[in-house]
């Protein structure tokens, strides 16, 4: 028998009965499992090394599908740098691009599906890891990614109240009057030491919260709790090891931003199925 869309208020019953199920699932995927215990594992430095090999192993699987899912990503932060010179606010040009870290662990989602699938021996698209994602896995994710926003957010606040405290209201006009006024002057020196000093603050709480979440979320759908929780415990059980790897993402970011954000086609592909793993060294379930 042909289906047919039926009149407008069965149709909408429809839509509606939908929309019903996936806010259900959603919704569950928000709460967590209280049976579920993961257990945390000692990191050592060394296990940095071995997921980055992991990660550019995984990157050279499929280079075509994972340049294609990243390329919009040096786009984002041209498209960033842009509206800061077309709005006079080239005093965030740096923090936009320090920042770009905040967003780092969300970009990545799909990446760390590609690695599960890797794993499972599967073959894998950057759209087959897409799909993959369900509902139930999306909502935890897009809430944990409404917070690295907000996180962001915040910061390009903070940074533009810093940069008036010391710098003072007026606003330099060109790029290079920014690097005159920061390298040059007493205040300028100032404004480095407090910005940095204050942006490691967001970094390292993005870096806690986030350092298996994500990829936690993606493997196991224990809920939004349970995998803040585990992070955390994961840096807290290994501090070194979860400063080492905020030091190298935050170094593989920077290089991969100049020029013009290009390099974060390779960078970012690399870090994200690096995360995975290390998440895989991190964390068992009993």
């Amino acid at each position: 028998m042909v289906e047919t869309i039926g009149n407008p208020l069965s149709w909408g019953a429809k839509a509606l009965s939908g929309l019903g199920h996936a806010a259900h699932d959603v919704a569950e995927g928000m709460s967590s499992d209280a049976r579920v215990s993961p257990r945390v594992h000692a990191l050592h430095l060394d296990d940095i090394r071995k997921a980055l090999k992991l990660g550019l192993a995984d990157l050279g699987r499929s280079r075509s599908d994972v340049m294609m899912l990243v390329m919009i990503y040096p786009l984002i932060g041209l498209a960033l740098t842009l509206v800061a010179f077309n709005s006079a606010l080239i005093p965030l040009v740096f923090p936009m691009a320090a920042g770009f870290a905040l967003l780092g662990p969300l970009a990545a989602v799909a990446l760390y599906e590609m690695s599960c699938q890797y794993e499972a021996g599967e073959d894998v698209t950057w759209v087959s890891a897409l799909v993959s994602l369900r509902s139930r896995v999306f909502g935890p994710i897009m809430v944990l990614g409404l917070y690295l926003l907000g996180f962001y957010a915040i910061w390009m606040v903070v940074a533009l109240e810093i940069y008036g405290a010391i710098m003072g209201p007026e606003l330099p006009k060109t790029l290079t009057g920014l690097l005159r006024e920061v390298l040059t002057t007493p205040a300028g020196w100032t404004l480095i030491w407090v910005g940095c000093g204050v942006g490691f603050v967001f970094a390292a709480v993005v870096l806690v919260t986030t350092i298996v979440s994500f990829p936690m979320l993606v493997d196991h759908p224990f809920g939004l709790p349970v995998a803040v929780a585990t992070s955390i415990r994961v840096a807290v059980k290994n501090p070194l090891v979860t400063a080492a790897w905020g030091f190298v993402v935050a170094a593989c970011l920077v290089i991969g931003s100049v020029p013009f954000f290009i390099g974060l086609v390779i960078a970012l592909p690399v870090l994200g199925h690096a995360t995975w793993h290390l998440y895989r060294m991190a964390v068992s379930y009993d």
